[in-house]
């Protein structure tokens, strides 16, 4: 049951310490143990998906507007803010209004069988936060980041995830023996492989291997993909943003599914 919202009007007050770090330290949240999702989408979607905040932060104008408290009032402690307080907790240009503090989920390992999606040390947090919402919407249910990857609860990715994290099934700080347990095939991408994407069918399931944006696929995990297809390029361009091949490879093996008889 929520209790009555709690009033802070100083910014050294220590929960705003706190989501001040979550907001400027992608990696806080390993210490902390505890997400800071900011703004109304990402709160509907953690709700949605029947997780339990533990704190919502709501700014004074979204307090004063039914629907934003309404929001807020699903978590079981408030805190009313200034909104002035509130925008320096924002990592937004347009500060939002409301947001939950979230236990950070147990770690886990890969789960063999179902479609994933392995990244290899890719780099931009909205490279993978776009590669996470692609995930979701296209049927690749578990994402594995091997170490070196950004961290996936960090602020940016979850804005460029858009609430795809709690449809997926995430393992973070991955190591290559980890990937041990997977029976499931790895396809990586190459612009010099063969065959094509739509040549031939597909594994079905599989892990999409993709790789950091500048280096690729490390060597040593290339070794172990069954195969290498190339996304076909009439265009001439050299290649495609990781996001971009990510969501094409999520879909054309989608779309043999679908023309698979059962």
């Amino acid at each position: 049951m929520t209790r009555g919202p709690q009033q802070i009007t100083a910014a050294g007050n220590p929960l705003l310490v706190q989501l001040r770090r979550l907001t400027r330290d992608p990696g806080a949240y390993r210490r902390l143990g505890e997400i800071w999702l900011e703004g109304d989408h990402l709160c509907e979607a953690c709700l949605a998906r029947g997780l339990a905040p533990l704190q919502a932060v709501v700014s004074e104008s979204g307090w004063a507007d039914a629907r934003v408290r309404a929001l807020a009032q699903a978590a079981p402690r408030v805190a009313i803010v200034a909104d002035a307080l509130f925008a320096g907790l924002s990592g937004l240009e347009s500060p939002a209004r409301v947001g939950f503090l979230l236990e950070v989920p147990a770690a886990a390992q890969p789960q063999d069988g179902i479609a994933t999606v392995v990244l290899d040390r890719l780099q931009d947090a909205g490279n993978v936060g776009s590669i996470l919402r692609s995930a979701a919407a296209l049927g690749v249910a578990q994402v594995v980041a091997l170490e070196g990857t950004a961290a996936l609860w960090s602020p940016k990715v979850l804005r460029a995830g858009m609430g795809a994290h709690f449809a997926l099934r995430l393992v973070e700080r991955a190591t290559l023996a980890d990937l041990d347990g997977l029976t499931l095939p790895l396809v990586a991408t190459s612009s010099h492989a063969d065959p094509g994407l739509d040549e031939g069918s597909l594994p079905s399931p599989c892990a999409w291997v993709l790789g950091h944006e500048g280096q690729g696929v490390a060597p040593a995990l290339l070794q172990r993909c069954r195969e290498t297809r190339r996304i076909p390029q009439p265009g001439g361009e050299e290649s495609l943003n990781v996001a971009a091949a990510a969501a094409i490879c999520f879909y054309e093996a989608l779309r043999q599914r679908r023309q698979t008889p059962a």
